[in-house]
């Protein structure tokens, strides 16, 4: 097995844990992780297809990048909206919260 093979497949492990993750968890915050391990597999493919094919290799590490700030900003909004979930409901138990209201 090549070893772009083998990034892959660890990067696709990844992706999928991140899906189970958000599909299972009943915190917001357990999500947000999720949702981050999603991204760290999709930027790990594509260093991993860029480092190690003939397409070029600075594209690869500007295209993660551009995931990896995708990611912090994800962040950083997700955690303030769960911060205000959590002070007007008091939990970040998504079964505990009703449906917002317009």
């Amino acid at each position: 097995m090549s070893a772009l093979a083998l990034y892959q497949l660890v990067a696709v492990m990844l992706f999928c844990i991140g899906i189970y993750g958000v599909t299972w968890r009943r915190s917001l915050v357990g999500m947000l992780i999720s949702v981050e391990l999603m991204l760290n597999g999709a930027g790990l493919s594509i260093v991993a297809a860029a480092q190690l094919t003939p397409a070029s290799a600075v594209l690869g590490q500007l295209a993660t990048l551009l995931v990896m700030g995708l990611a912090a900003a994800e962040a950083t909004l997700v955690l303030a909206i769960i911060i205000v979930i959590a002070r007007r409901f008091e939990t970040t138990e998504t079964d505990a919260v009703p449906e917002l209201k317009g």
